[in-house]
């Protein structure tokens, strides 16, 4: 599966294959992402007894492998750091 970027006159001005799009910023960066908490159970399976109804915040890498989770982006954020990752949020 290919991704294709177009530029502003509307050509195709490359194309990125998945893997290519999943390696961007890996290593480098960290994306925080706030979760519900049924979603993070998805993410991650080992997390037991978690509330039902509260909001989490998932340190997750460039290639969207979760790393870490937290009750506040605060904390995500200096996880990231203090990892040597820049932080990036998803909206």
């Amino acid at each position: 599966m290919n991704y294709e970027i177009e530029n502003d006159n509307d050509n195709i001005a490359e194309a990125m294959s998945a893997l290519d799009f999943a390696r961007l910023g890996g290593g480098e960066y960290a994306y925080i992402r706030r979760l519900a908490s049924d979603e993070a159970h998805a993410m991650f399976p080992a997390l037991k007894g978690l509330p039902a109804g509260i909001d989490l915040f998932a340190l997750v890498a460039a290639d969207g492998t979760p790393l870490s989770i937290s009750d506040s982006r605060t904390s995500a954020i200096a996880t990231a750091i203090e990892n040597d990752l820049e932080p990036v949020s998803v909206h």
